[in-house]
């Protein structure tokens, strides 16, 4: 299976209106060195749901060199505060600089290392938590999160159609299996109420009751 279909990929891509001279180098590292990431059609999607919402306070459980939360950042209001996670020290230094290039260093929070251990620090409640780390991982996320999360809040995870993989029933590797409990986990939860939207690698969209 061919997800996301590459011509209905591409005529979005060609609708989508060009991102900011930081954002497209960003994109532009990104295919070059392999590294995945939300992209702009997400990213649009990001934003809009940030406005929409009013968020104030966002925690992104993995944030590589911190794409998507300049999409989370540009959206919140000035006082508005994204904590952002990640392993890589070098990624994230390479976070801060895009921030400070963005001026958009007074609302991030970089946090490095285990992401569930710097979630622990921060007592919420939260107005968004965005979930894009290592795909086994994303049924712990959504354990923890909800707690922490505001009445009327959203939880927001990325690759939840893995590129298809969710329908391969020979399939069972951890990363997988994670995304499909996950899927399952937020369709099925009583203090969520959830759609995914099949755009780029699937986004899922839950509003805390």
């Amino acid at each position: 299976m061919v997800f996301p279909s590459p011509d209905v990929d591409e005529f979005l891509h060609e609708l989508t209106p060009p991102t900011s001279e930081l954002l497209s180098e960003i994109e532009s590292k990104s295919a070059t060195e392999n590294s995945p990431i939300i992209g702009p059609l997400v990213g649009r999607v990001l934003y809009q749901l940030v406005k929409i919402s009013q968020s104030k306070a966002v925690f992104e459980f993995g944030s590589c060199f911190g794409y998507s939360a300049l999409w989370i950042a540009m959206a919140l209001p000035e006082e508005g505060r994204i904590i952002c996670t990640e392993f890589d020290k070098g990624k994230v230094e390479r976070g801060r600089q895009y921030f400070d290039r963005a001026k958009l260093s007074h609302k991030v929070t970089f946090e490095v290392g285990d992401a569930f251990e710097s979630f622990q620090r921060y007592p919420g409640p939260f107005d968004l938590i965005f979930c894009d780390l290592d795909k086994r991982y994303y049924p712990q996320v959504l354990e923890v999160a909800v707690p922490k999360l505001k009445s009327g809040g959203l939880l927001i995870a990325d690759n939840v159609l893995w590129s298809g993989k969710v329908l391969d029933r020979h399939d069972h590797s951890k990363d997988t299996e994670g995304i499909r409990q996950f899927d399952k986990g937020i369709y099925c939860h009583p203090e969520l109420f959830s759609s995914i939207l099949p755009v780029r690698d699937g986004l899922s969209v839950s509003l805390k009751k």
